[in-house]
């Protein structure tokens, strides 16, 4: 047997998946305010007011876009309905968004948490290598650290606008006189508080699935609606009060104000804890907030580093980058690009004198792949769009089109490394697709729509034993030894399942566009022959099965399920490292999920 379709368990609730898009949106707010401050001053609250309306526009439009995505809505899924090209440049600008969000994270923690500036850019490399080590193991959960700061870190914003409610003024706010073009251009220097709400629609593919809604036909309304809009309100809402909180400060900071716009956050909680409770309540209070937000930046951090990992995956998977690029480790993780989502955010800081300059980076990159998105949707006449839902996003498509022509307009070194990114991801997909020896045709759509694999007809093979038998192992151990003499004394058929993991975060629906056979697999080929000899010596019948998989224990269940085995047998070890307490337990996982009527041997 070749391989089943890699698994993906829907296992996120509403909660989990709100967590996971504060994580990423919600950190904007430590530093889209203080940015706003530099650019415009005391007369910048009418932008930033803009920029939360139209934050909250672009989340409506995602709202949509989930819901009629259920098995992953990001751009490379959702352009790709309308063109392979499209969906590339659109994936590779999101390269460039996460690759910026990386660096900038991590320079805005380190800044949160007090680093000496001098220091800065060599811990933020630092914190990038350590975080790129972790993600050599894969771990299963690496959204966790955001899930457990996202409720600190909204109280720190709920204890901060408490604080500063009593002062809240607008006596220091002072007209613009800038012209409407100059506003403009203002405008779109913030608008990295859309930052992170592409990730929201890569997460629908494991969302759980509303109540009545089956896996052949899934809906995610109900988990995306609970999920999106309390963090877009709180991203709106606390960018404003937080926004206005900073103008109201006396006019005699302004020098503070533009000292510290790096850390503002930081800044506003030892300012108004002072101001209501002393200096010492100030101080202790900034440095709490400093390591909230901070340690939720580092997660950030690590967000986007694992979604850079998935989708160059998905992309090499899909034949739009190398074949080598599909190459895992020990742990399943790819190599190249768990190398590339670390050295592309270590290039853009070596590159960068400030944090400044990495906003500057940033804002085309996100606003590109949000552009993108929500233009592919609004063409999509397949997706379930009524005529007010597709003008809404017809007209937002239109504004952050004419966002992304401004930030390229005027912000030269932007459209330099958007450029960088784009021409080294096409020159790397014209090379990965001559080496596969594809070639563009263009053909009519009758022709293209009788080609495409869904068009052909799907075949099982169905293998019927007295007793069966599947045993799971990684290596030649005993428990392979032990299936064998099993399935002699009880003349069963033996299955012997291999299971190469990926541990990556698909930002979308897993395709895996090769055909994977355990005898391209040197550590399943080595027990695959090796137990074909044996079941020839000893007269068993052994059937060889080999899986890609995300999620290991699922699939052990599924083809436990699917083959309906009579005995499953698994191989477990007494040895606890830190690989192990990374990745989980798969024969704990398979243990509390296995049905009733197939008995499990765990041997050890």
């Amino acid at each position: 047997m070749d391989r089943p379709a890699a698994h993906r368990p829907r296992n996120v609730g509403w909660a989990r998946a709100a967590a996971f898009l504060y994580g990423d949106w919600g950190t904007s707010k430590a530093y889209v305010i203080g940015l706003a401050f530099l650019a415009a001053g005391f007369s910048s609250l009418p932008t930033i007011l803009a920029v939360c309306v139209l934050t909250g526009v672009v989340g409506y439009n995602y709202i949509l876009i989930c819901r009629n995505f259920p098995d992953g809505g990001g751009v490379y899924s959702a352009a790709r309905k309308q063109s392979r090209i499209l969906a590339v440049m659109g994936a590779l600008l999101l390269v460039a968004d996460l690759t910026v969000t990386a660096a900038m994270s991590g320079w805005s923690g380190m800044q949160y948490f007090g680093v000496p500036r001098a220091y800065i850019p060599w811990a933020t490399l630092g914190l990038l290598a350590l975080v790129g080590a972790v993600n050599y193991f894969g771990p299963k959960h690496s959204g966790s650290m955001a899930f457990s700061l996202a409720i600190p870190m909204v109280l720190v914003v709920l204890a901060i606008i408490a604080l500063s409610l009593p002062y809240l003024n607008l006596g220091s706010l002072e007209p613009s006189t800038k012209s409407f073009s100059g506003k403009w251009v203002a405008f779109t220097g913030m608008i990295l508080a859309l930052s992170g709400v592409e990730s929201i629609a890569n997460l629908t593919g494991v969302m759980k699935l509303d109540p009545a809604s089956t896996s052949d036909s899934p809906r995610v309304s109900r988990t995306v609606y609970k999920a999106i809009l309390p963090v877009a309100f709180e991203v709106v809402l606390g960018t404003a009060l937080l926004g206005w909180a900073m103008l109201s400060l006396p006019r005699e900071l302004n020098g503070l104000l533009e000292e510290r716009w790096e850390d503002m956050l930081r800044f506003l909680g030892e300012q108004y804890g002072t101001m209501v409770f002393g200096i010492g309540f100030g101080k202790v209070f900034g440095i709490i907030v400093g390591l909230v937000v901070g340690l939720l930046l580092l997660s950030a951090v690590n967000t986007a580093i694992t979604a850079l990992i998935g989708l160059l995956f998905m992309m090499a998977q899909d034949g739009e980058m190398p074949r080598p690029f599909g190459k895992l480790n020990p742990h399943g993780v790819p190599w190249w690009p768990l190398i590339l989502a670390v050295l592309l955010p270590v290039g853009v800081v070596l590159i960068s004198s400030d944090l400044e300059s990495l906003a500057g980076l940033y804002a085309i990159g996100v606003v590109g792949a949000i552009t993108v998105n929500l233009g592919s949707c609004a063409i999509n006449k397949d997706l379930r769009l009524n005529w007010f839902e597709r003008v809404v996003m017809g007209l937002t498509f239109i504004l952050m089109f004419v966002i992304e022509i401004t930030i390229a307009k005027t912000k030269p070194e932007a459209l330099f490394f958007a450029v960088c990114v784009l021409g080294l991801g096409m020159a790397l997909r014209a090379f990965a697709q001559k080496r596969a020896g594809l070639r563009t045709l263009t053909v009519s759509e009758e022709v293209a729509a009788a080609m495409t694999p869904e068009s052909i007809p799907g075949f099982r093979l169905n293998i019927s034993a007295t007793q069966t038998i599947l045993v799971a192992a990684r290596g030649l151990n005993p428990v392979l030894s032990f299936a064998l003499e099993e399935a002699r004394l009880r003349q069963a058929s033996l299955y012997v399942l291999y299971v190469k993991e990926l541990a990556v975060n698909f930002p979308g629906p897993v395709q895996l566009a090769e055909k994977h056979r355990w005898q391209d697999d040197r550590d399943a080929a080595k027990i695959m022959y090796a137990m074909l000899e044996s079941g020839r010596q000893n007269e068993v019948a052994v059937v060889p099965l080999y899986a890609v998989s995300v999620d290991p224990a699922g699939t052990i269940l599924d083809l436990s399920a699917t083959l309906g085995v009579d005995l499953l047998m698994l191989g477990t070890s007494h040895r606890r490292t830190l690989v192990s307490l990374l990745k989980g337990d798969v024969v704990t996982e398979v243990a509390k999920s296995l049905p009733e009527n197939i008995q499990l041997v765990i041997y050890g």
